[in-house]
């Protein structure tokens, strides 16, 4: 079976709190480690395909067994909701504030 996710590890100028991230070293950098925001620009991870680009607002954390820490976002100009592993030096606050929501 073809695998649906492409490596792409790139630094970035968030376009929530505007500070640079950079590269994630291990894996795909696919959200801002301070301030946990993303940009909707995949279908499947990596593929650059999606044409909507709107910001990916982080709404919730789910635990995985597999994963760890699993950071849910909603679009907020289209709605859809994705969901990304969260990374090693992700602002571990953010993360306890956002599990202690229900989305």
């Amino acid at each position: 079976m073809e695998s649906l996710f492409t490596k792409i590890d790139e630094e970035f100028i968030c376009e929530n709190c505007g500070k640079k991230v950079k590269k994630l070293g291990y894996s795909c950098r696919n959200h801002c480690n301070y301030c946990l925001h993303s940009k909707h620009v995949d279908i499947n991870p990596g593929d650059r395909q999606e044409t909507c680009h709107g910001i990916l607002e982080p709404i919730g954390i789910e635990l995985s067994n597999k994963k760890g820490y699993v950071i849910v976002f909603r679009c907020k100009k289209c709605g859809q909701i994705r969901k990304n592993k969260a990374a090693e030096d992700d602002n571990m606050d953010l993360i306890i504030k956002l599990s202690a929501k229900q989305y």
